[in-house]
């Protein structure tokens, strides 16, 4: 719908012409997207062929070819549910009803591939260089991430730990975030992974590192997420999804691609690499 506002703002018209073309636009995006041009005409009281007219007007074939863009961006917005309802029962009710198994893992792969695509050019290179460069010059690095977040906060952690020292997870049977953040200080950075639905206790952590003075890294799913506010850097990675579960693909290649990038700032990883194999040997695991 982005680009279609674009195309009329865009398109040589009279201001009496261009504010015509408005009215008409929002009105047929009220209507079912199944209407002929004919209904929608008698709908609006215009002529069939002024529906037709301003379907051209926006660059496309005639009304058929404006109509089949509409239903895509409609489907898109019926079949991707995450973004609007956060609550997983509520998915549940309201999600898309599909014919067969093979749809279902279709549709899921075309949220994931324009995740991923969102996620590529909503972060700029920039941003992951001054992440990775927070991470590395930090005295402590603390790694916040909750429920169904966890995974990417512990894979983060692992990799972490191989290349920078003194890395730790606030999460922990034993000890709360509270415990774990107690002693954070400017020298130091957070780093925050929150999806929806959002954590409150994720957002004491972030409070707690703002009044510390320490950097914080937030990785979430859009700019107005709950701890975007929070964030020295924020990297963004959308979890669309036709699930009550998000769809983590995205946020596991921006976590990849803050590892990545962190891997070529960092010193001395060939040599812990090299200690763990040795002991991990000894284990039998290799």
């Amino acid at each position: 719908m982005k680009e279609l506002r674009t195309m009329i703002n865009n398109t040589s018209l009279t201001k009496t012409q261009k504010n015509d073309r408005k009215n008409m636009f929002w009105t047929i995006l009220r209507m079912p997207v199944l209407m002929t041009s004919t209904e929608i005409a008698m709908k609006l009281g215009v002529s069939e062929s002024s529906v037709i007219r301003f379907s051209r007007s926006l660059g496309y074939d005639g009304f058929m070819d404006f109509q089949k863009n509409l239903r895509k961006d409609y489907q898109d917005k019926v079949l991707s549910i995450s973004s609007s309802i956060t609550v997983p029962s509520q998915r549940i009710a309201k999600r898309a009803k599909l014919t067969n198994t093979a749809d279902y893992i279709n549709r899921h792969f075309k949220n994931a591939a324009k995740n991923l695509e969102n996620a590529l050019t909503s972060s700029s290179s920039t941003a992951f260089e001054e992440a990775a460069d927070i991470i590395v010059a930090s005295r402590h690095k603390y790694i916040t991430a909750s429920r169904g977040n966890s995974s990417l906060g512990d894979y983060f952690l692992l990799y972490l730990k191989h290349m920078v020292p003194n890395v730790e997870s606030t999460s922990s049977a034993a000890i709360s975030p509270i415990d774990h953040l107690c002693n954070i200080s400017k020298d130091d950075c957070l780093i925050v992974f929150s999806f929806p639905r959002y954590s409150s206790e994720d957002k004491i952590c972030a409070q707690m590192a703002r009044e510390a003075d320490a950097k914080i890294i937030v990785v979430a799913d859009k700019p107005s997420a709950l701890l975007a506010e929070y964030a020295t850097v924020l990297l963004t990675a959308p979890v669309d999804s036709n699930a009550f579960f998000n769809c983590m693909t995205a946020p596991q290649f921006v976590t990849e691609a803050l590892l990545e990038t962190v891997s070529h700032k960092a010193r001395g990883i060939e040599k812990r690499l090299k200690k763990i194999d040795k002991y991990l040997g000894e284990l039998g695991n290799y």
